[in-house]
């Protein structure tokens, strides 16, 4: 066995997918046998077409959806069977960052950070250390009616990682922000896979997962029909860029 082979299977999974299928009311499969393991120190990009099925899968991981058959597990605990452990372990950051937007941004982070049990010493060198690095601190007392879309999504991320789980799961996170904080989150996102945690993150942006990625998911229809290192797919298909593999695997829009 290759010595990296054998690293990787000694290193714990954090989120894994097992055969997670959605099918709505009117029979359309969503998502169809979706399973894949992310490891800690690992970052994995999941991109596909507009309504590939990244977001319900996203949604099932979460417990926001409960999949119509299959397992979401997150550092182990089932996220239908053990909700409180399950959700204890992962930060969520969802592609709609208006939510509970009558609050200050202090407020909702407190209101993140009680529901997680942050101690009060953690939780203020916490909101300091994030509010700071998105350029946030002056802002904090402010209701977040009052934030642009780029602030609200800010806002979001920092009361995600207020409890610095071991899992981060990511939909569309770039959306609104300006470069300076794009360029903080994915410094952020490396650190975390660095201290030996696991990001999954949704994407519609190829370079930004090109630049980020150890693997890449690629949904379409509901399936994955490729996954993989970027290496591994530039392989597969020699002297195509990654836009015109993404195209050949998922068809044009």
């Amino acid at each position: 066995m290759d010595i990296n082979d054998k690293e990787q299977q000694d290193t714990p999974t954090i989120i894994e997918a097992q055969h997670l299928t959605m099918i709505y009311g009117n029979g359309n499969k969503a998502v169809e046998d979706i399973s894949f393991k992310i490891r800690g120190g690992e970052i994995v990009g999941f991109a596909g077409p507009n309504g590939a099925g990244k977001t319900t899968v996203i949604r099932m991981l979460t417990g926001i959806l409960k999949p119509g058959s299959g397992k979401a597990l997150i550092k182990g605990h089932d996220i239908i069977e053990d909700p409180v452990n399950a959700k204890m372990a992962f930060a969520y950051i969802a592609d709609n960052p208006d939510i509970l937007i009558q609050l200050t941004g202090l407020e909702y982070i407190n209101f993140i950070a009680d529901m997680y049990e942050v101690p009060e010493d953690i939780r203020k060198q916490k909101i300091s250390s994030l509010a700071d690095r998105f350029g946030m601190t002056d802002v904090l007392n402010t209701r977040m009616r009052e934030y642009s879309h780029g602030m609200r999504q800010k806002l979001m991320v920092i009361s995600a990682l207020v409890h610095d789980p071991a899992a981060w799961i990511l939909d569309e996170p770039m959306t609104g922000l300006d470069p300076a904080a794009a360029y903080e989150l994915k410094g952020m996102m490396r650190e975390h896979a660095a201290a030996g945690n696991a990001v999954l993150f949704s994407t519609h942006v190829l370079e930004v997962a090109e630049q980020l990625c150890d693997r890449i998911l690629i949904i379409n229809k509901g399936r994955i029909v490729n996954s993989g290192t970027l290496d591994a797919l530039r392989e597969e298909f020699p002297g195509l860029t990654l836009e015109e593999i993404f195209v050949k695997l998922t068809g044009k829009p």
